[in-house]
């Protein structure tokens, strides 16, 4: 009688950040497509932190492809070493596949795209813009919420792009052939101004939402004043001092050349949002 050969195990996918805007979205579409998933972060079992390398390996164990996604942002000072130190461990652990989220026009996450894509397997990078879903999930809701968008953003125009199209385009770079060694930098389908931007929301929203012009002076001693984490202050003054200069001021093609489709339009993501309830003001 002949033996049977013993099943090899399923290997697994490691999502990190797995809680966040793209993390969330990636692993709930990896779950429907039965891949055996790992989500990974500060408070999951396992745990996965950043700043304790104790953490890297039970979060690796029997992995063989992962999602980075470096919180708060790989523009922060260390995220290169954290990154080099743990693609090391990750390929000698087994690792063959890396989809590493980065940022348009921040040169630390340009370094960090260099050694994912040194690391002798294979790599897509999902270079991203500004998320639509920072007015819904994250740091300027609050100020939606309150009818006017604060900011020290002056008249230079960005593509936003929807957290869906990033992590349709991760799926398709983790689970396809076809990705290997591609830079797929997403934007939306047109340029906006944080002007045009609170229009657009006051329009879904039914209510108006202005937009005030504030300087940066001000807006890094409001940041400082809130009691947000030091990275997250940091984080912020950078973007806007930094990177919110008109470099990104253009369109590229990374959801259509990913996924063969246009990329979603903020107003379609603004009256999402919107029907949701998410905009709403309690009476």
């Amino acid at each position: 009688m002949k033996s049977r050969k013993a099943k090899s195990p399923q290997r697994i996918t490691l999502v990190l950040g797995g809680t966040g805007k793209t993390g969330r979205r990636i692993a709930e579409r990896l779950q429907a497509r039965a891949v055996k998933t790992r989500i990974v972060g500060r408070s999951t079992t396992p745990p996965f932190d950043w700043n304790d390398r104790d953490t890297w390996d039970t979060a690796l164990a029997g992995v063989n492809t992962a999602y980075i996604s470096y919180a708060p942002d790989l523009a922060i000072p260390g995220a290169t070493n954290a990154i080099r130190s743990f693609v090391g461990r990750a390929v000698k652990l087994g690792v063959q596949r890396f989809v590493l989220l980065s940022g348009r026009g921040e040169d630390e996450a340009q370094r960090c795209e260099r050694i994912v894509q040194d690391a002798g397997v294979e790599w897509t990078v999902v270079r991203a813009s500004w998320f639509n879903q920072n007015f819904s999930e994250g740091e300027f809701l609050v100020m939606v919420l309150n009818g006017a968008i604060t900011l020290p953003a002056a008249n230079v125009a960005e593509p936003f792009v929807d957290a869906d199209d990033i992590a349709d385009v991760a799926v398709a770079a983790l689970t396809e052939s076809g990705h290997n060694g591609e830079i797929y930098e997403v934007t939306g389908p047109r340029m906006m101004t944080f002007a045009e931007l609170a229009k657009e929301i006051s329009h879904a929203a039914n209510r108006e939402i202005k937009f005030i012009q504030i300087p940066k002076a001000d807006f890094a001693a409001g940041i400082a004043q809130s009691g947000a984490p030091p990275e997250i202050a940091w984080l912020l003054n950078y973007l806007f001092d930094t990177v919110l200069d008109g470099r990104n001021a253009y369109l590229t093609d990374g959801v259509q050349r990913a996924l063969g489709r246009e990329p979603k339009d903020f107003g379609d993501y603004a009256r999402d949002i919107a029907a949701s309830g998410i905009w709403q003001v309690p009476a």
